[in-house]
């Protein structure tokens, strides 16, 4: 979970009066979650935040099902999406269920025309390509290759590109993501032995203060609808805030890998959780140092939850014919494991320079018709010796 973190100018006291210099008052809103139960932020804008002046007719981007129900592995050439230069229209569901969506994105274009808000989901933004802004009402977050962009619920944002070369994969969580719980004490500090420390998260600089007023439009994201918000003032009008709920970035490359004598298993690799999922960062690291140790991984039935692999960049000692922007979806309680010869090959191997981003799902995931269309409709066959 963040931390406690400030940008801009505030009243000493919360919900008192704080005067403009021409002695009219900053609005301030509360941008809380879970009600009032739960992290929140105090933000002060220069005008209301509630001065909307058209809603247009909303639209559906639904995911389209095309397989409810799966039980055989999967895989999918993640890069075969094609481009597309609108942000909302180039993000395409690939896999999921009541949890969770994920999708493909390969955007060759900024957010020039509007902003957007995802009222439905918290997003995590990972960057396999380009590199950018983000830019938010609490401030602007620059970004590369490598990067999560956890952007919570409920936020306006734009992205800058900074070229129309890029290739995004955007978990929507409808619960909050936070860092898994072993990793933190009671205080929400992260402890000595995580693989990551509060120095690796950066958050929002260089807060901008936008006092215009003009027709702003606010694509808004709810029960798979975008509905088309007009405002008459600029979103990106903050004096200032402080609190908890506001976005932050990750980067891959500064995850820590922990090792061991013996093979360790995925949990030692895990990022954020959600309500019924785990992220995962496989990065570069030392194999294991038992003399007798193998170091691809065993075969693995796992009863519980659907495994989903998104391949960023490497060489992968369990797989063959692995290609950058490939994703894997081996379900519930079908065994999986490295192909056939790469268990003896693995033997000896120093170190592995792989890169990949993994996502556990508790409960089964369903396929999109965009899924089917990028498809190896032979992969579960590739065990076969």
């Amino acid at each position: 979970m963040p931390h406690y973190h400030k940008l801009g100018k505030m009243p000493a006291k919360r919900h008192t009066q704080f005067h403009k210099p021409d002695g009219g008052l900053y609005s301030e809103q509360l941008v809380s979650t879970e009600g009032f139960s739960d992290l929140y932020s105090l933000t002060y804008h220069v005008y209301e935040p509630t001065r909307v002046t058209d809603i247009e007719d909303s639209f559906s981007i639904a995911p389209e099902i095309a397989v409810e129900k799966n039980l055989q592995h999967r895989s999918f050439q993640g890069f075969d999406v094609k481009p597309e230069a609108d942000y909302i229209k180039s993000r395409v569901p690939v896999l999921v269920n009541n949890d969770l969506y994920i999708e493909l994105a390969a955007p060759t274009k900024s957010m020039a025309e509007y902003f957007f808000k995802n009222s439905q989901a918290t997003e995590v933004i990972f960057v396999h390509e380009g590199e950018g802004t983000l830019r938010t009402m609490y401030g602007n977050i620059e970004f590369g290759y490598g990067d999560h962009l956890v952007i919570p619920r409920g936020i306006i944002y734009k992205i800058d590109f900074k070229s129309d070369k890029n290739r995004l994969l955007i978990v929507e969580s409808f619960s909050y993501v936070r860092f898994p719980d072993r990793y933190v004490n009671r205080a929400g500090q992260l402890l000595e032995h995580a693989p990551f420390y509060e120095r690796d998260i950066r958050k929002p600089e260089n807060l901008e203060t936008h006092d215009e007023n003009g027709d702003f439009k606010v694509m808004i994201k709810r029960d798979d609808h975008i509905w088309p918000y007009h405002y008459q003032t600029h979103p990106f009008d903050l004096i200032g805030w402080d609190g908890f709920h506001y976005p932050y970035a990750f980067s891959i490359h500064e995850f820590e890998p922990i090792t061991g004598r013996i093979h360790q298993p995925p949990p030692v690799h895990q990022t954020f959780e959600g309500n019924n999922y785990v992220m995962c960062a496989f990065v570069p690291r030392l194999y294991d140092y038992h003399p007798k140790s193998i170091p691809a991984p065993y075969n693995h039935s796992n009863v519980d939850s659907d495994e989903v692999l998104y391949y960023v960049e490497g060489d992968f000692m369990s797989r063959k014919h692995v290609t950058r922007g490939m994703i894997s979806l081996h379900p519930t309680g079908i065994p999986h494991g490295p192909h056939p010869g790469m268990v003896e090959k693995s033997i000896g191997a120093k170190e592995t320079n792989e890169l990949a981003v993994m996502i556990d799902t508790f409960k089964p995931l369903s396929l999109t018709k965009q899924a089917l269309a990028i498809e190896d409709p032979e992969y579960f066959k590739s065990w076969v010796d």
